[in-house]
């Protein structure tokens, strides 16, 4: 029975072909005859107009040649069309395979660090008498330290990552020196930033090292570096980046481009997101005169500054590093969208202050609820201090746009050493 059926499905399958081809020699015959047809409709009117025989050939070759050119057009599209079906598969079929070679986490960042603490005692030295201590580390960190009834734990608050690192490391070196107070908070802090500028570099170094990238300015290792404690909408700068070097590298070797430049251009691509300082130009053309700037290749430096449509595409590689940059912070989960935003009002607020004369020191605290600003004294007398947090308030509402009110403190410290 098995094999009559399968015989069956057999002819069936040949009778169909053969309708098939029938059919088509049944539409190309009919085309043929009305082609025929008009040939004759069109000699017949060339013999009523009375054209010579050299006329009548030349018009015809002319008629042929257009029909011709509808044929060649016709069939031109029909293989643009398959070959733009093909290429679409392809593509999807790179991406696929791509994003599955990718492996990565979706951490986002947070804005407030958890301190751990072995006892009540070791609470009450960081807050100090009348609060001393606790002043004094949130003033020059930069940061603000939470402290409620739970004894086994601090809060370190600010939207800087760079500062809440200086701050836990701050507190875990007086944790182990036992000895807290004013002064010594002060050598600790600066101790503790020396330490953070060597831990960045050190980061630079090893993500390009593991990357497998070479010959690199020392600058630029610094920026690689900084970017582990950067965010973008919640997303780890350096972890993003590094994403995008490997999504480029992969799609570069699939269509036969330098792996070596997409790796490096993906690395470094949002570099211009580490700048503390106010610019007139966005992140993407920011990181390109940076690449510029430290002896990148043409092509990497085009490659940063376009990956938002800002400048010109000069290469192949500029796509590239666009599309894993749109894979990398597209993912579901991967970016909370306010949080960018939320951090670039604080950032504001704080480059508010920071441009005013004699400030040398501003830091936003309390979710943008609170200014607080460090002024030279010997440039900021007493009778200045009211002025400038008047024309802070004023700046802040003419150019920041914050809900709720902001409360502004002035420091101004003087110190007398004597020996």
């Amino acid at each position: 029975m098995k094999e009559i059926f399968t015989k069956y499905i057999k002819k069936k399958l040949i009778i169909k072909k053969k309708l098939i081809t029938f059919y088509k020699r049944i539409v190309f015959y009919e085309n043929f005859f009305l082609f025929l047809k008009i040939i004759k409709f069109k000699i017949n009117n060339l013999y009523i107009y009375k054209l010579s025989i050299k006329e009548i050939r030349f018009y015809l070759l002319n008629f042929f040649k257009k029909e011709e050119q509808i044929i060649l057009r016709l069939n031109f599209n029909k293989i643009k069309n398959i070959k733009n079906k093909k290429n679409h598969f392809l593509a999807k079929k790179i991406m696929i395979e791509s994003i599955q070679r990718l492996a990565t986490s979706l951490p986002i960042e947070n804005s407030i660090s958890l301190f751990n603490l072995d006892s009540l005692e070791i609470k009450q030295k960081i807050i100090g008498k009348n609060g001393i201590n606790i002043r004094a580390l949130e003033t020059l960190t930069g940061v603000e330290i939470i402290i409620d009834d739970n004894p086994d734990y601090i809060l370190i608050s600010s939207f800087n990552p760079i500062r809440r690192e200086i701050a836990r490391l701050s507190i875990s070196k007086l944790i182990l020196d036992c000895i807290i107070y004013p002064s010594r908070i002060e050598e600790i802090v600066f101790l503790s930033e020396k330490e953070i500028l060597k831990e960045i570099f050190y980061i630079g170094k090893k993500t390009i090292i593991d990357m497998g990238i070479r010959m690199i300015h020392p600058e630029l290792i610094k920026i690689v570096g900084k970017m582990k404690y950067r965010s973008s909408y919640g997303q780890n700068l350096l972890q993003h980046s590094c994403e995008v070097a490997n999504l480029s590298s992969i799609l570069s070797s699939e269509i036969g481009l330098n792996i070596k430049f997409a790796k490096r251009a993906g690395l470094l691509h949002d570099i211009g997101k580490v700048s503390d300082l106010e610019s007139e130009f966005s992140h993407a053309v920011l990181g390109m005169n940076w690449a510029k700037k430290y002896g990148e290749h043409p092509y990497i430096w085009n490659s940063i500054g376009s990956h938002h449509d800002e400048i010109e595409m000069k290469s192949l590689l500029s796509p590239i590093i666009q599309i894993s940059d749109t894979i990398s912070s597209s993912r579901p989960g991967v970016r909370r969208n306010h949080y960018d935003s939320y951090l670039k009002r604080l950032n504001d607020l704080e480059i508010l202050a920071l441009n005013c004369n004699g400030v040398k020191k501003a830091f936003a605290l309390q979710s943008g609820k609170e200014l607080r600003v460090i002024v030279e004294s010997e440039t900021i007398d007493e009778t200045k201090i009211y002025k400038l947090s008047r024309d802070l308030i004023i700046k802040i509402k003419n150019k920041v746009n914050f809900p709720g009110e902001i409360k502004i403190t002035v420091i101004r410290e003087i110190k007398s050493l004597e020996f």
